[in-house]
């Protein structure tokens, strides 16, 4: 039994830390100046997914946007353990199975489909080669599709995409995007496909890796909070929920050591396409000082370990998982942002 005394992990109200003013002025002196032109490719590519499919298969993807129960149905878990709705990619033919694949692109930049490509293709790996698979719906297959809300260019709606160890939310509010809450995991963390290694959360991992062990030993005893790993705190079931900051500051932290930070959170905002990251990045590096870095475990690169990025305008969390091992070959993740998950500040 792990000692839970070193994580503080303390539930807090959002009151005082990450307010809907912090985050409404990141947007509005961020995405000023841009045109909706990425909006309507998504409401685009949206509309021409819905027009392969059948009046049947529209319907069971289709749901109001105030649709609260199927708003929060995402999981890390199993096709048969969690139940999902929607369009399972199973069931499409290759002309729909590329219209969610054009969609998936508009939404996503280049490194956040080949992540999310990554992820799926791991399961289809699983499904192949673990003897749960007998048992537990893993694979290309058991992944979903859904629609709350009609696509548009100026009224909200959402797209939400996943299956096991993935769970795309992507709230469409007018010029403005946000895919929080996201959950990207990987099990295998690492497989072989086509002859090429392939490592879904490997930059995740490596660029937390090299962060903490760019502190001093003075500022690893600030920033360690446990000589061992966690599971996420803010994962699935955990909405309106937030960590008080722990960990060390960014204000404590030397230039090029914020450089790590920031690259740390950029990796995690840069699976949304550039148009719509350039302002969460920008939200991120002038919260800087105000953003907090959390360990727990061993600081050797490669070893099972958590880390916690705390900031105004987003939450990150990086958790190995036991099941399967020693927590290395199996990680959850988790992207929030502050009182705007589900585009909550921004159809305020």
């Amino acid at each position: 039994m792990m000692k839970k005394t070193a994580y503080l992990l303390t539930i807090a109200s959002l009151a005082g830390f990450a307010c809907l003013s912090v985050y409404a002025r990141s947007l509005q002196t961020s995405k000023a100046a841009t045109t909706d032109a990425t909006t309507k490719k998504i409401t685009g590519a949206a509309e021409a997914l819905l027009a392969t499919l059948s009046p049947e298969q529209r319907k069971a993807m289709s749901f109001e946007f105030t649709d609260a129960p199927q708003r929060v149905r995402w999981s890390n878990l199993p096709t048969g353990i969690f139940k999902r709705v929607g369009l399972r990619m199973g069931d499409l033919n290759e002309a729909q199975q590329k219209a969610v694949q054009v969609l998936l692109q508009s939404i996503l930049s280049k490194q956040g489909f080949q992540k999310v490509t990554d992820i799926v293709n791991g399961d289809e790996y699983l499904r192949q080669n673990d003897p749960m698979s007998g048992r537990l719906n893993f694979g290309k297959a058991e992944f979903y599709l859904a629609f709350l809300g009609k696509p548009s260019a100026t009224s909200p709606w959402m797209v939400q995409f996943g299956g096991h160890h993935l769970a795309i939310n992507a709230t469409v509010v007018g010029k403005d995007i946000t895919l929080a809450p996201s959950l990207p995991a990987a099990q295998p963390a690492t497989y072989t496909l086509g002859g090429k290694t392939i490592q879904p959360l490997g930059r995740e991992m490596t660029k937390g890796f090299a962060l903490i062990q760019a502190l001093t030993p003075e500022q690893q005893k600030t920033a360690i909070r446990a000589p061992y790993f966690i599971d996420l705190v803010l994962g699935p079931g955990q909405d309106g929920k937030t960590i008080a900051p722990e960990g060390i500051a960014g204000s404590a932290l030397t230039e090029p050591q914020k450089k790590l930070l920031l690259d740390l959170m950029g990796e995690w905002i840069g699976n949304l396409n550039d148009d719509d990251a350039a302002p969460k990045l920008a939200a991120a590096k002038a919260n800087l000082d105000k953003t907090y870095f959390a360990w727990g475990g061993p600081t050797r690169t490669g070893s099972a370990a958590y880390y916690r990025v705390t900031a105004p305008t987003l939450v990150i969390e990086y958790a190995p998982q036991r099941m399967g091992g020693d927590g290395t070959g199996h990680t959850h993740c988790i992207y929030r942002e502050p009182m705007n998950d589900y585009g909550a500040a921004l159809t305020k």
